[in-house]
């Protein structure tokens, strides 16, 4: 796919076709880390935990009381040694 640079404002973006978005598995709305290698843009789509959450936004909900706690598991089912 060939696009260009354009100006938006006081920005600069680019028009990405749906297919190449459907491709590289990110939908609009979706967060991405752009950086430059060797030269080269590279766009990649953020990695996510369980579809559309980001592990970020997981551990910002944790309360900041919370206190964990070890847990039994029982005995061990087979080699292992704890």
């Amino acid at each position: 796919m060939v696009t260009k640079v354009q100006s938006w404002g006081n920005s600069q973006g680019l028009r990405l076709s749906k297919q190449v978005l459907e491709d590289a598995h990110v939908s609009v709305g979706d967060e991405v880390d752009v950086a430059v290698r060797d030269g080269l843009i590279v766009v990649a789509p953020l990695k996510r935990t369980r579809g559309k959450v980001s592990l970020r936004s997981l551990v910002a909900r944790i309360p900041k009381d919370y206190k964990p706690q070890e847990t039994d598991w029982g005995k061990p089912a087979g080699r292992e040694v704890w």
